[in-house]
């Protein structure tokens, strides 16, 4: 019996870039050290993801030298981090556009459209997903469920939601985001209703 020559995985590990030195801005440093004080000493690493948000916000993505800095502030080490960062899709390890187009492609959003919606926003804008526009404008992703899939298809766009985005209005949206800017969003239907 012969066995075919063992394949061996590559990993798709992408690392981030190094970055020139990162700290804290005063006002960042300031919002961590209000934050972790929250936490028991030995449970420190509780704030990281909130510390890596921080990094995120002041440099636009997050580098090697960003995640030294939070595990210097959570008292971890650099995998550890390295970890956190590259298991959430929010995280960026390369730059991004002003806006990130995140199309959630789970069950919900693809049974309304959302293959077709990603489809439309690549086709708008001229990237494929994982790519930044040439302007550097806007960044599409898709990611997996989102929690709202009674408002399907949902597009989150950074920090902020756009839901029930049909195909067919996928060029408008684009269009509106680069005259009104967050204004174009729906936002959460969970905000509004409260």
């Amino acid at each position: 019996m012969e066995y075919a020559p063992a394949k061996w995985h590559r990993s798709e590990r992408k690392l981030a870039e190094p970055g020139e030195p990162f700290t804290y801005t005063p006002e960042n440093q300031a919002k961590f050290d209000e934050v972790v004080q929250r936490y028991p000493p030995d449970r420190r690493k509780s704030a990281i993801l909130f510390a890596l948000y921080l990094v995120q916000n002041q440099l636009g993505y997050i580098t090697a030298s960003g995640m030294r800095h939070v595990a210097q502030q959570i008292g971890c080490t650099a995998a550890e981090v390295e970890d956190v960062v590259s298991y959430y899709t929010m995280f960026y390890t390369r730059p991004v556009g002003k806006y990130v187009l995140n199309v959630c492609r789970t069950l919900s959003c693809a049974l309304l459209g959302a293959e077709r919606v990603t489809e439309e926003l690549s086709a708008k804008l001229g990237i494929k997903p994982g790519e930044t526009d040439p302007s550097g404008t806007f960044t599409l992703v898709e990611v997996e469920c989102l929690g709202a899939c009674d408002r399907a298809p949902v597009v989150m766009v950074n920090d902020d939601w756009h839901e029930g985005l049909s195909p067919e209005q996928c060029s408008k949206f684009i269009d509106d985001i680069r005259a009104r800017g967050p204004s174009a969003f729906t936002g959460c239907h969970l905000r509004k209703e409260k």
